[in-house]
């Protein structure tokens, strides 16, 4: 079903056409940016078994805002067929034809350089694991035409900063690493499922396809399961990384705000559901907060 033809009006000036690009790579919503953020650190301080170098730190974090910069534009220019018909996403530059697919597939390249350029600082095995985020960034935003399985897909996507962090660190990505890669990739899919729910009308409307779709009216307990199977494999990493009461304790808060989820989206109104997705970044943070005390209390 192809969308129709969106008016396009030229910005005035250099500052409105840079506004607008902020708008197109999401600088003024900086949830996306949280929520890849925080599985990263996870990956670095356990690798580092505390604070992690300095650049590579800076590395990482910069590269974090790059590439989910550049995910945001890539995944606007294959939704702009979707995106006109989506009360939430409507009045995005690609969908209102305020930035032309050229202009957006200029600026994915850019920002992607710039983020190779820094993983080109470190050794040889991470400059090597790039690649597959790269193609990992690039092909998502194309699944949710032909599978349901979109957010797993996210979850390996915006996880892969985690092996990249071991190997950076270490040289290598032991067991451990591969085990919080898989925690990330059921969280993501958990709380990108609540971000699907809210647009799941439109979505089956227009023909698009998540999860969301998938689960339908048994979509709270499949949530109820991924965060259960989140949490086992975060206990797994505690076991794994030898890591003690500090964690624990990180882990018994993040399950008293994924429970405070499920009561706020109980009702799967639209907008709890999207309260639901952005509390996440406070499950990401207090993981994170409960992994860098336990290891810096060594």
């Amino acid at each position: 079903m192809s969308a129709p033809a969106p008016h396009r009006s030229e910005p005035a000036g250099w500052r409105e056409r840079l506004h607008l690009y902020w708008k197109l790579v999401r600088g003024d919503r900086p949830i996306g940016w949280l929520l890849l953020l925080w599985p990263t650190w996870w990956g670095l301080w356990l690798a580092a078994r505390g604070v992690p170098p300095l650049w590579t730190l800076r590395v990482f974090s910069l590269g974090v805002w790059l590439t989910r910069a550049a995910g945001c534009v890539i995944n606007d220019y294959a939704d702009r067929w979707l995106d006109p018909h989506v009360e939430r996403t409507q009045d995005r530059p690609l969908a209102t034809g305020a930035v032309r697919g050229r202009e957006a597939l200029a600026v994915f390249a850019v920002l992607m350089l710039l983020a190779f350029a820094l993983v080109c600082t470190l050794n040889r095995l991470t400059i090597a694991l790039s690649f597959v985020g790269i193609a990992l960034a690039a092909s998502y935003p194309y699944l949710k035409r032909y599978t349901y399985f979109p957010q797993v897909y996210l979850g390996m996507a915006f996880g892969w900063g985690i092996p990249m962090a071991f190997a950076a660190i270490r040289g290598e990505v032991p067991t451990v690493g591969w085990v919080l890669y898989a925690a990330n990739i059921v969280w993501s899919t958990a709380y990108d499922t609540w971000y699907a729910m809210v647009d799941r009308e439109d979505d089956l409307r227009m023909g698009s396809k998540s999860t969301a779709i998938l689960f339908g009216r048994h979509d709270l307990t499949a949530q109820s399961l991924l965060y259960v199977l989140f949490f086992a494999l975060l206990a797994a990493v505690g076991i794994l990384g030898a890591l003690g009461p500090a964690y624990l304790v990180g882990l018994a808060i993040a399950v008293v705000l994924v429970l405070w989820e499920f009561r706020i989206a109980r009702t799967r109104d639209r907008a709890a559901c999207f309260r639901a997705f952005l509390h996440n970044h406070w499950v990401g943070l207090v993981v994170f907060a409960g992994l860098a005390l336990d290891l810096a209390s060594r």
